[in-house]
């Protein structure tokens, strides 16, 4: 794992022995393609964080600001001495929460918000797309031209998207589903 572009690009991330399943390189860097200029002087929420390799990105891209939120501690840890390692420590801020609990606090809009929950490949396994993309409080999170990118696992059968999302874009890569959505009331990227 390491940071594509940028200001530390190259540089190798620390990940979570925790952490089963991170994004690849591939994803990140098709990912950040897409997205282009959109990470200049963004502020950026990685949610379900693992070692922050998407808030990594975009901090290194240029982005003003980034929350990084992951439950694990040891998670958070390794964010940190990734933000360090990278000098990005004043422009990062690391919270150990679970999802439920950060988004019902206030907060400035974010621009760009990531989330990389852990997978469903089973049934009984926890249906966290739905729980977000069904969630009251998402939208409040991100700024009215803002964009959240999912990752999910290619083979899930994804649910319906609720009002008030938009999907704009989907990309698979390999394992990985990646959808672009912002809200009804932004207009389209070109």
């Amino acid at each position: 794992m390491r940071i594509i572009s940028g200001t530390s690009g190259g540089m190798t991330l620390r990940v979570p022995k925790t952490v089963l399943r991170p994004t690849t390189d591939r994803t990140r860097s098709a990912v950040f393609s897409i997205l282009g200029p959109l990470v200049k002087e963004a502020r950026v929420a990685d949610l379900f964080a693992g070692c922050g390799a998407y808030g990594l990105e975009c901090l290194s891209r240029g982005a003003a600001h980034c929350v990084f939120v992951d439950s694990e501690k040891a998670a958070i840890q390794i964010i940190e001495a990734n933000l360090l390692k990278a000098r990005f420590a004043p422009r990062g801020e690391t919270v150990c929460a679970k999802m439920e609990s950060w988004w019902t606090r206030p907060h400035r809009p974010f621009d760009l918000i990531f989330a990389d929950p852990p997978y469903q490949k089973s049934p009984d396994d926890r249906a966290w797309n739905r729980e977000i993309l069904g969630s009251p409080q998402l939208p409040k999170l991100l700024a009215p031209e803002g964009w959240f990118i999912l990752e999910s696992w290619s083979q899930a059968k994804e649910p319906v998207v609720p009002t008030p999302w938009i999907c704009r874009d989907e990309r698979t890569y390999g394992a990985a589903r990646v959808r672009f959505f912002q809200l009804q009331t932004s207009a389209p990227h070109e």
